[in-house]
């Protein structure tokens, strides 16, 4: 990934259309509510999203969501 660091208002505004796009307005605003109301710790989220999982198998899932998807 080289290149500029993107500003946390591009990424911001990138991560909205990403959700919209896959849960719909509704649903991505309902996410956002939850994230802030449950005091979302997004380091143990992906701790506990990924216990199951080798750093190969993620790998190869992103490759092939990126090759799927591009």
């Amino acid at each position: 990934m080289g290149g500029k660091m993107k500003t946390d208002t591009i990424i911001r505004c990138e991560g909205m259309k990403a959700l919209r796009e896959k849960l719909g307005l509704v649903e991505a605003e309902r996410f956002i509510v939850l994230i802030r109301r449950e005091n979302f710790d997004y380091t143990e989220w992906q701790r506990d999203l990924w216990k199951d999982k080798s750093i190969d198998d993620i790998f190869n899932t992103a490759r092939a969501y990126t090759k799927r998807n591009h």
